[in-house]
């Protein structure tokens, strides 16, 4: 199997190398990430400008480092590795949960694998308290990636892991509204800057990724690329076919 790993945190994160480390278990590995960190990037794609892709040195992996997006690192790392089985993102430093995965650049690595039809799983962890020990997660990691690996039917899978996980659940998609507030301020030489925040308004529901997160559980949350509202459409030709 070949397995290609990539995140958004940048190729030199600690937590690509955890991730390509405990891949290594299931098949050979790649890794083709960012040069520099692209969180919130989301899906994002690079059109204007060239792309470079350079060999470096993660450990002992073949690795390659790229001036893009990780979108642009899946589609680049698939052309140059041909018949690419499984793409791997993460583990990311911080956690993709609920309404985050419009814009994590992480789900956006997994997503770009699934619309080149390759299966795509992203990975990401909590850095509420600091850097995460990954040796400790390391375990449910590995029950993981074995759990998804043997389901092939799942082409795009999001994945979020506490620091010290008890249990796994597979979850849906946490849909809460942000705050959306701008706080204005300013930086040393008094230029105005804002910062836009994202905090939840509701409490998380019970059988979503946020609520299993809470409760120390691995959330795995199966996805889709069709963001087609069926029950909306379907009402829209009912009422045009009875007019």
């Amino acid at each position: 199997m070949r397995i290609l790993v990539s995140n958004d945190d940048g190729i030199y994160s600690p937590g690509i190398l955890a991730l390509a480390e405990a891949a290594a278990d299931f098949g050979d590995v790649r890794v083709v990430a960012p040069h520099v960190e692209q969180s919130s990037m989301g899906h994002a794609i690079t059109s204007t400008r060239p792309l470079s892709y350079h060999r470096t040195v993660i450990k002992d992996f073949e690795a390659f480092r790229v001036n893009g997006t990780p979108a642009d690192c899946i589609a680049l790392g698939a052309y140059q590795w041909d018949k690419v089985d499984l793409v791997l993102s993460g583990i990311n430093l911080g956690t993709n949960l609920g309404n985050s995965i419009w814009h994590s650049g992480t789900l956006a690595a997994a997503k770009q694998a699934a619309l080149l039809g390759i299966r795509g799983i992203a990975l990401s962890t909590s850095i509420d308290d600091g850097e995460p020990d990954f040796s400790k997660l390391r375990p449910y990691v590995d029950k993981v990636l074995k759990m998804l690996i043997e389901r092939p039917k799942s082409m795009l899978l999001n994945v979020n892991l506490p620091r010290e996980p008890t249990d796994i659940r597979w979850t849906r998609q946490s849909v809460r509204q942000y705050d959306g507030k701008v706080v204005p301020g300013t930086d040393p030489k008094g230029n105005e800057l804002f910062w836009f925040t994202v905090t939840p308004l509701k409490e998380s529901e019970e059988g979503t990724d946020r609520c299993a997160f809470e409760k120390g559980w691995v959330s795995i949350t199966p996805l889709r690329l069709d963001l087609t509202d069926e029950e909306d459409l379907g009402r829209v030709q009912e009422e045009r076919s009875s007019a």
